[in-house]
């Protein structure tokens, strides 16, 4: 008989209370979501905690009394508890957001704007809201990394890669914080590197310009039309998807907003289709840590046309889904947990081109 796992007890806390009752509303429609409580301030939020023991938190930054970041940073030394956080990105915003993710957080959904309600993202909040309480972090602390700002190998001269060479990575859920880990171990000189992280429109190009100051070579986000080059990686904006085409001997990126692929749009699935069609045996390609299926289909397509493929490891995972999908459908050619990947990633690009 399949089990059916508990609703996850949710905690809302913001200093709107029209606001409260919006998310309240866009999670009540879920089964598989139970709201316990809801909080005005970070200090009613802190007896709730005790009180209620909820499973994730969504979180505002802006509030009176304490702000979010501080209420964060806070809760996660003396009670952790996955958080998404639910907040304005503006630029101000979007600064503060990456600060949360820094601080623990697990996920970052804008409030919606220009007249939109919090009703029209429902699903995707009920989906990161989800995904935070099946994560690692609902289960026990995350796994220790140790933290080096120096690529593993000295950074290559050019002409060492085939202008068609081309890494592509997607990641969802806790995948922040592991591009955060993966991309400053890699040197510079590297053919260029594509990534699909599941974000918010408005929060990818922080994310991008915060990568890009850890990182040995330029990480940026994509503009439509945008050649790739060795020493350069480019990151989807958030609600746009992003695909390769053929230019010369290289590549360019495409920018589209065509309908949303597993309820996300940019879409791993799409950028690794591409790569799998543009690429083939050029590319190497990695599927991180993310809840659902999103880019499992694609690593098969990549697979299947020769290039290198690799699945995040399930014990390094935050959210086992995606790369757990990949696997079961035979896609992954190597299964690694994130501290191994950067040497894997280097190693596949060592070898042969496959005919």
């Amino acid at each position: 008989m399949k089990s059916v796992l508990p609703p996850v007890r949710v905690l809302i806390v913001d200093d709107s209370a029209l606001a409260r009752r919006a998310i309240r509303a866009a999670l009540a429609g879920d089964p598989e979501i139970e709201v316990v409580g809801d909080a005005r301030d970070a200090y009613v939020a802190r007896d709730q905690v005790l009180a209620l023991q909820p499973d994730v938190i969504t979180l505002d930054l802006e509030m009176p009394r304490m702000d979010g970041l501080t209420f964060l940073k806070i809760l996660q030394e003396h009670h952790p508890v996955p958080v998404v956080v639910v907040s304005s990105l503006t630029p101000a915003g979007s600064a503060k957001a990456m600060e949360a993710l820094n601080a623990g957080a697990l996920d970052v959904i804008g409030k919606p704007a220009g007249g939109r309600s919090l009703g029209e993202i429902a699903r995707e909040l009920a989906f990161h809201v989800k995904a935070a309480g099946r994560s690692r972090r609902a289960r026990g602390p995350a796994l220790p990394f140790v933290e080096t700002a120096k690529p593993l190998v000295p950074a290559f001269g050019t002409g060492r890669f085939s202008p068609r060479r081309v890494i592509v990575i997607g990641a969802s859920t806790g995948g922040v914080e592991a591009l955060r880990y993966l991309l400053p171990r890699l040197p510079d000189g590297l053919p260029p590197i594509v990534i699909v992280q599941h974000i918010p429109a408005n929060f990818s190009r922080t994310m991008a310009e915060h990568l890009d100051a850890l990182c040995a070579f330029t990480v940026r986000e994509a503009q439509d039309g945008d050649e790739l080059r060795p020493g350069l990686c480019l990151v989807a904006p958030g609600d746009f998807h992003l695909a390769l085409a053929r230019s010369g001997l290289g590549y360019r990126v495409r920018l589209t907003q065509s309908p949303p692929i597993h309820h996300c749009r940019p879409s791993v699935d799409i950028l690794f289709r591409s790569a799998a069609e543009q690429a083939g045996e050029h590319a190497v390609a990695a599927l991180l840590t993310g809840m659902g299926v999103d880019g499992a289909h694609g690593l098969q397509l990549l697979q299947a046309a020769g290039a290198h493929t690799l699945a995040e490891a399930e014990e390094s995972c935050v959210v086992f889904g995606m790369p757990q999908a990949a696997i079961k459908l035979g896609a992954a050619e190597q299964i690694v947990p994130l501290p191994k990947i950067p040497q894997a990633i280097l190693k596949m690009l060592s070898q042969p081109v496959r005919k």
